[in-house]
């Protein structure tokens, strides 16, 4: 198998793991604060297809793959009844971080997973400089590639989501962090721009290199942490 194959399948993989984690911590999330809606509807949940939405989960990672850029979406959002919250706008706001936050959490485990390989093993270490873009990447005798390969899709692919779930554009989570900061009148103008959300979002994906140039800083850090020189 190619190594561009094997990282696809990776980046899959890496992709539904991804969204199924962040909408459950939305729910998981809810259902701590007061709001079992999502909870009921079984949204606590690593199974990704509980958290399939046509366009974000399908869709548009199908069109990132066809034209090799990094897969990029979104799930189902998670249903959030604000009238069952006690503090309406600060919990929504805490509930929509809970997604990006949790995705930031299984980025910072595979890079000190990829640190500990790199310690154990010199192949693991020749990966991770390869996948860094120090070296040629070779599948060598051993599972230490493969694996290296796969912890690597699963920190960039988390890093990516949460960075983009991050935009403060509706119904992305950062609108709804943003909406908790902005005073009452408006809060209710930028809420009423959620309409267009989804086209404004399709736009900008489109039309601009917005989205790489915010991702690109936070994707260096965390490959910055692989380069920590050893003890």
């Amino acid at each position: 198998m190619e190594f561009s194959t094997l990282e696809l399948i990776f980046q899959i993989i890496a992709f539904l793991f991804a969204i199924s984690i962040h909408e459950s911590a939305h729910a998981w999330s809810a259902y701590k604060l007061g709001d079992d809606t999502a909870s009921l509807l079984g949204r606590i949940s690593l199974n990704p297809i509980r958290h399939i939405d046509p366009i974000g989960t399908i869709l548009l990672p199908l069109l990132a793959a066809i034209s090799h850029f990094p897969l990029l979406g979104w799930a189902k959002p998670t249903p959030v009844n604000l009238l069952r919250l006690r503090h309406r706008v600060r919990d929504n706001a805490l509930i929509a971080a809970a997604g990006p936050l949790s995705n930031f959490l299984v980025a910072s485990i595979a890079v000190a997973l990829l640190l500990i390989l790199r310690t154990v093993s010199t192949e693991a270490e020749g990966a991770i400089l390869a996948v860094s873009g120090y070296g040629e990447l070779t599948l060598g005798n051993s599972f230490m590639t493969p694996l290296v390969l796969l912890l690597y899709a699963f920190m960039v692919v988390n890093v990516i989501l949460a960075v983009f779930n991050l935009f403060p554009v509706p119904p992305l989570d950062g609108s709804h962090v943003l909406e908790a900061l902005l005073p009452e009148r408006a809060r209710e103008i930028y809420s009423s721009v959620g309409t267009y959300g989804t086209l404004l979002l399709l736009l900008l994906l489109w039309r601009t290199n917005i989205f790489g140039r915010m991702i690109y800083p936070a994707l260096s850090f965390f490959e910055s942490l692989l380069m920590v020189r050893q003890a």
